[in-house]
């Protein structure tokens, strides 16, 4: 029974420093993909930002807008105009499930 205890902790554990890893690299994640765009503050006053319309990311006001599952979409598919003009490139390729979960979380700490 003490085993069973010791293995699951031992999982829980693993798991959780997983996630931390996850989260500590998102600000990595960001600089590395996004911040070309959106800046390194998330404002999107950047040229590509200004030339594509980024949103400011922020303005706590329009994160009110979408939901986590929304941006996690976003970021994955990318992002189109009622045009079909692509605005953001999809990121499904280059981006894991879980890496995309951390970013949406680091863009949250972005709100004022």
């Amino acid at each position: 029974m003490k085993y069973h205890h010791l293995l699951g902790s031992a999982a829980l554990f693993i798991f959780a420093a997983a996630a931390s890893v996850r989260a500590a690299d998102a600000p990595d994640t960001w600089g590395k993909n996004c911040a070309s765009c959106h800046g390194a503050d998330g404002a999107g006053h950047t040229k590509a930002g200004k030339m594509m319309g980024a949103k400011d990311l922020t303005d706590g006001a329009y994160q009110k807008t979408f939901t986590d599952d929304d941006a996690a979409k976003s970021v994955k598919e990318g992002f189109k105009d009622a045009t079909g003009k692509v605005k953001m490139k999809p990121f499904a390729d280059k981006l894991s499930d879980d890496e995309i979960k951390a970013l949406v979380a680091y863009v949250r700490t972005l709100a004022k």
